[in-house]
């Protein structure tokens, strides 16, 4: 590959830096099969070894209002200093003071609000990930909270997003909203109809030309949705429902994240040229533990995953597998249930993806150590956590029916038209459609219940995330959907040179949504687009 120009310096959505060139072949990209983006931010910490830690469960969030149809929750968003890798203090952006932040649990037909107090040093944005959410309460990526105490004031947050991006020329509103009127001073609460069916989500940062930042520092955390379909199921439950929330990162000698900033005083967002293909940690964390291990009855377990890497996608096998393969038996992907389970040895998750799994841990013997690996990586970021099986519980009595849900299959020969959106590295950056991202320009504006399809292209490995709606995979490569493309979706994870094709279909929410590459240093970096529905 030639060696491409990026447009550097401010890299507010990479459309605003100053010309430099930056390799994309080696270490600084991918394997050859395009697997990994990205590059190696080595930690300089003493790491444990794996398996030393016990795994821990975020807590549920309680509501402190329940009333008329609402439950109403409450998170600040703090610094705390939380012990990560054993005996070294970290210092993170937190939910509530962990991380990851604690799970809120909603019922699908009951409105939900979180009201979010921001007592960070740094603007915030809180995107609810998979939610069906009216525009106002999506995260808009300029609609910030200002911090608490008047640290940082409304210009000075607009200026750090948004000065210099060409075009742009100071930006204040955007189509739907209010622009810097939608910034929020100290709190701001997000409301959550939940017009939609049960479902694992999760939210997590969004702030534009910072989320890259935000996500690595701790700002994630699940939101999972429950509905009476899905209870009628006997699928696992209580100890045997075990969110996953998995990430890599890296720390410093001190025990302090790692992160390659291009400006360390914060002054201008950005990484260093090394890393503007995505930034990979050699430690993989599972719920904010190091490479843990779990106690594990021989029972069925339901296992959420959820990729909230910024760049580093997984395929995750069992070590050993079990007798006969097909370890995980996937029940859900990003929008809940599938219609059917589809048996895996192994899933491929890409950045934001979810895949909701039941394994059954009595196809192993009692004593065994179960380690769960990802296959696309070597050294340390091989493996992910372990289960060790420890008895035969007295009882099992969850199954995986041969049915799990009705799925309304959305019918592309009633679709209205079909758009295009190419994800590649143009000469200002990572762009869509070869233009760099700009706040209040639609590259699309969708009618309210009109079917469209929308076809994905990309040069190299691009997960891409649209909000408001989820969508089905109609084909890749003009061939069938891939083994990990069932369900309704919001994320799908392109390979380099791949075309993918969706049937979405928008409802209930008129306003302006994004859609963007979910490798969180590009969509930094410019590679994200508004679209209005109508």
């Amino acid at each position: 590959m030639r060696r491409r120009r990026f447009l550097g310096g401010t890299a507010v959505g990479a459309a605003a830096l100053a010309a430099v060139s930056v390799p994309l072949v080696g270490s600084a990209l991918r394997r050859a099969d395009g697997s990994s983006p990205g590059r190696i931010l080595s930690s300089r910490a003493r790491l444990p070894e794996p398996y030393q830690v016990p795994l821990p469960v975020p807590d549920v969030l309680d509501p402190v209002r329940r009333g008329g149809g609402t439950d109403v929750y409450e998170l600040t968003q703090q610094v705390a200093d939380l012990e990560i890798l054993p005996g070294l203090r970290t210092r993170a952006w937190t939910y509530g003071g962990t991380f990851p932040g604690p799970t809120v649990v909603s019922r699908s037909g009951r409105r939900t609000q979180v009201r979010h107090r921001n007592e960070l040093p740094q603007p915030s944005v809180v995107h609810l990930h998979g939610g069906h959410t009216p525009a106002g309460s999506d995260g808009y990526p300029i609609d910030v909270i200002l911090p608490a105490g008047g640290a940082i004031g409304a210009e000075q947050a607009m200026k750090a997003m948004t000065e210099g991006m060409p075009g742009h020329g100071g930006h204040t509103g955007h189509a739907g909203h209010g622009g810097i009127s939608g910034m929020a001073e100290a709190e701001r609460t997000y409301t959550y109809p939940m017009r939609q069916r049960a479902a694992t989500l999760w939210y997590h940062d969004h702030r534009m030309s910072w989320t890259g930042l935000g996500v690595w520092s701790g700002l994630a955390g699940f939101h999972l949705v429950r509905d009476d379909e899905e209870d009628r199921l006997p699928l696992p439950r209580g100890d045997r429902e075990l969110p996953l929330l998995i990430t890599d990162r890296s720390f410093e000698e001190d025990g302090s994240f790692r992160y390659p900033l291009a400006d360390p005083g914060l002054g201008r967002p950005g990484v260093t040229e090394d890393y503007m293909d995505g930034v990979l940690g050699d430690v993989v964390l599972v719920n904010g533990a190091p490479w843990p291990v779990h106690r594990t009855e021989g029972a069925r377990h339901r296992l959420r995953l959820l990729n909230a890497s910024n760049a580093r996608p997984y395929r995750l096998e069992f070590d050993p597998q079990p007798p006969g393969g097909d370890a995980f038996v996937q029940i859900g992907s990003d929008g809940g249930l599938l219609e059917r389970p589809v048996r895996h040895d192994a899933v491929h998750l890409g950045p934001g993806e979810r895949f909701d799994v039941v394994v059954d841990f009595a196809r192993w013997k009692p004593g065994t150590r179960v380690r769960l690996v990802n296959t696309l990586a070597d050294g340390t970021a091989h493996d992910v956590m372990a289960f060790d099986v420890v008895r035969a519980p007295a009882a099992d009595d969850s199954r995986v029916p041969d049915r799990l849900a009705r799925i309304e299959r959305l019918d592309p020969a009633k679709a209205v038209t079909t758009r295009d959106f190419h994800f590649r590295l143009g000469k200002d950056g990572w762009t869509i459609n070869d233009d760099g991202y700009r706040p209040g320009r639609a590259l699309a504006r969708p009618k309210l219940g009109q079917l469209e399809i929308w076809r994905f292209t990309t040069s190299l490995q691009h997960p891409v995330h649209v909000h408001l709606n989820h969508f089905q995979v109609l084909s890749r490569n003009q061939g069938d959907p891939g083994p990990y493309d069932a369900g309704w979706k919001d994320t799908v994870d392109l390979r380099p040179t791949e075309a993918v094709e969706v049937a979405i279909r928008f409802t209930d929410y008129p306003g302006t949504y994004m859609l963007h590459c979910h490798n969180l240093e590009h969509e930094d970096m410019a590679m994200m687009a508004d679209f209005v529905v109508e």
